[in-house]
């Protein structure tokens, strides 16, 4: 079974091997095996896992929670119902930064039409006098 360094997995996943030891640090790669000389070796489940760690953290969620999550997946069945309801509680989450985002994008929409009109026009004068309607934010 192939292994992977700390700096071949970093390189693998994108990321730095500072950030590797630091989720080592804070208990989030507890099941990352190392060799008589301390060195870590990562497998292919490890690397999963960590992509699993890389989501969840994009989602917003806080280290300590991430950390819920794994040590629920070490216990095994007896925590299912946890781990669904924190996904179901992610996807609440990551649906409600989409919708700001949408609104964030239509702000950014109306500001390129603003600017495009004021280049055509040669002039930011053309919107004097002019209410500007801005999407709701």
């Amino acid at each position: 079974m192939k292994t992977y360094s700390i700096s071949e997995a970093a390189k693998y996943l994108d990321l730095t091997a500072y950030t590797l030891r630091y989720y080592d640090k804070e208990g989030l790669i507890p099941f990352v095996e190392r060799t008589e000389s301390g060195t870590r070796r990562f497998k292919e489940k490890d690397l999963d896992a960590l992509r699993m760690i890389e989501c969840l953290k994009s989602t917003g969620m806080p280290i300590k929670e991430i950390k819920h999550f794994i040590d629920w997946c070490l216990e095994g069945d007896a925590t299912l119902q946890q781990r669904y309801d924190m996904f179901l509680e992610r996807k609440a989450c990551v649906e409600a930064q989409l919708e700001e985002m949408k609104k964030t994008i239509e702000m950014i929409e109306h500001k390129c039409r603003y600017y495009q009109t004021a280049l055509e026009a040669g002039t930011e004068d053309i919107h004097k006098g002019a209410r500007l309607e801005f999407p709701e934010y």
